[in-house]
């Protein structure tokens, strides 16, 4: 029922926003934005044509407002939304986005547009933005959060909290990353073991220091697998030397998730695996796919080319001829049955490089049992 409710809300507020649109009433629609939340925003922009998603992202009342809407596109869109806008008034609105955002929407951009882009951002918010541009793509480095809290293992908890009660960033804050004197990650507290600890403790007494981390080169997917297998709410990320550089946030980790699981299903489809292929153009569209569907016709040939060797059999006996659909039917099933299977197994862990022999062999095996049954039943019916 909520989900009704719900669908109803954002159709309803799509269909307004069109009108409003068509009507030119800007102020209208900034007061709309003020009270809509910049998700359900985001969700209608998809919808909307590139000059009504620019007219939309024009009116938004405040650099504040813009960013928190950017959050929640897609980077195809935002690159849309971004690619006009000067130098500086990117600037106001990266104040109010975390460094792993900013970095993400200025690798969109040519590298003259990056440079003169990071000449108008702060000082300290363009070295942790460098940094993180960087590291390789879709590699924890890329993604991890810089603005996080972190204290020496020799404060006692009662600074500790007077500290974390100060820190402006405190809705980042999921733990308490503990450093010792050389800056490396020594272990981690939860805020619920902090404030139910006595006040002269000292962070290395009750701090956790079986610490599961990444290294800035790891895969984002391998992240999520981490965050996912021991319910964590964000994982600290460290260099080599295991100095402590960031968190990945359970937010990103989510994102990382849906993109991974659209990427796999893309590529089981055979439409390629880039993650915005609705929102590319027919052209880049159909380059995308064109690959998959000349391989599918090189199968064709293949098949085609079996059949017509035996064609004078089928002369013979031409009933054999209406078989020749169910048998191409059949082979597609089981073949989007396997890859299913395979691309799941992947994207879950439970498919390597070390278990690819047997589960060859265990697909084969399944093909066989498939196929019997299938002669068993033709064999009875024919």
């Amino acid at each position: 029922m909520k989900k009704a409710i719900f669908s109803t809300e954002i159709s309803l507020l799509k269909r307004t926003m069109q009108r409003l649109l068509r009507r030119n009433a800007h102020s209208n629609i900034t007061k709309i934005l003020r009270k809509t939340h910049q998700a359900d925003v985001a969700q209608i922009m998809r919808s909307f044509n590139q000059f009504e998603q620019k007219t939309i992202f024009t009116l938004c009342p405040t650099a504040l407002h813009k960013a928190r809407l950017l959050e929640e596109l897609d980077e195809a869109l935002i690159e849309n939304l971004l690619v006009n806008e000067s130098a500086l008034n990117i600037s106001k609105i990266f104040r109010y986005l975390d460094t792993n955002d900013q970095a993400t929407i200025i690798s969109m951009f040519k590298e003259d547009k990056q440079e003169e882009i990071l000449e108008k951002i702060e000082a300290d918010d363009k070295e942790e933005v460098e940094e993180i541009m960087s590291y390789p793509d879709d590699s924890a480095g890329s993604i991890m959060t810089k603005e996080t809290f972190t204290l020496n293992q020799s404060t006692t908890v009662k600074d500790s909290i007077k500290k974390l009660q100060s820190f402006p960033e405190n809705d980042k804050i999921f733990y308490l990353y503990v450093l010792n004197d050389k800056e490396k990650l020594v272990g981690v507290v939860s805020l619920r073991t902090l404030v139910t600890s006595s006040n002269n403790k000292k962070l290395k007494d009750i701090m956790i220091k079986d610490i599961h981390a990444a290294n800035t080169k790891t895969d984002q997917e391998e992240v999520a697998k981490i965050v996912a297998q021991y319910n964590y709410l964000a994982l600290p990320v460290v260099n080599r030397q295991n100095r402590f550089l960031g968190i990945v946030t359970i937010d990103d980790v989510v994102d990382i998730i849906r993109e991974e699981a659209s990427e796999d299903f893309l590529q089981m489809a055979g439409v390629g695996k880039d993650r915005e292929i609705l929102l590319k153009s027919p052209l880049e569209n159909a380059k995308s796919r064109a690959p998959w569907i000349l391989a599918s016709l090189i199968g064709g040939i293949c098949a085609a080319s079996i059949i017509s060797y035996f064609n004078s059999l089928l002369e013979q006996l031409i009933i054999l001829a209406a078989f020749i659909p169910v048998i191409i039917g059949i082979g597609g099933n089981v073949g989007t049955q396997s890859s299913t299977i395979v691309v799941r197994g992947l994207a879950t862990g439970r498919v390597d490089v070390s278990n690819t022999f047997p589960l060859i062999v265990k697909e084969v095996i399944v093909g066989a049992l498939l196929g019997g049954l299938v002669w068993v039943v033709s064999r009875f019916s024919v």
